[in-house]
């Protein structure tokens, strides 16, 4: 199972990529982790940019590792995600690739809901985790003071590595 997020950390410095959005001056990191929280793939956009266009070219960059021969696996079973994803268009994307959404759907209320309520809730501690990795460990990634984009998408990628590698040498 696959998850998907995004963090704001504010762009203090300036620079390319760095947007005025709703929670202030800064860029989004979106991450794709898998079911224990370990990241797969990152990318960064503006604060302003929408969050539901990175879902389809961030799957697109993950490849599945199997220890069988062929082409890797590129086809996650179930992508969860938190209501801000959440689109038609999207929902039957991921459809026709084999994929489950496994997202909340947006509700305008119009209406009073009789009956008992359905919780339908998506685990998001597992992305959770993943940020709180890169905001504990890795304090470059809290506020980008770089002014080239360039330069904070590195740090983001060393960061990922280093998580890995973590986990490989304490797993084994």
């Amino acid at each position: 199972m696959a998850r998907w997020t995004g963090l704001f950390p504010p762009g203090k410095g300036g620079g390319e990529g760095v947007k005025y959005g709703h929670k202030g001056k800064g860029v989004l990191i979106h991450t794709l982790t898998d079911g224990n929280g370990m990241p797969l793939a990152n990318c960064t956009t503006p604060a302003n940019g929408s969050e539901r266009d990175q879902v389809i070219p961030l799957l697109d960059s993950v490849k599945v590792k199997t220890n069988r021969p062929g082409r890797p696996r590129k086809r996650l079973k179930v992508l969860a995600a938190d209501k801000g994803y959440d689109s038609k268009e999207k929902r039957a994307a991921l459809r026709k690739r084999g994929i489950r959404p496994q997202w909340p759907k947006r509700v305008w209320k119009k209406k009073k809901n009789r009956g008992r309520p359905i919780k339908i809730s998506v685990p998001r501690f597992q992305q959770e985790r993943c940020f709180a990795w890169f905001q504990r460990k890795y304090r470059r990634l809290v506020v980008r003071w770089e002014r080239i984009s360039a330069c904070f998408n590195a740090f983001l990628s060393l960061a990922t590595v280093h998580i890995w590698i973590n986990r490989i040498l304490l797993v084994g």
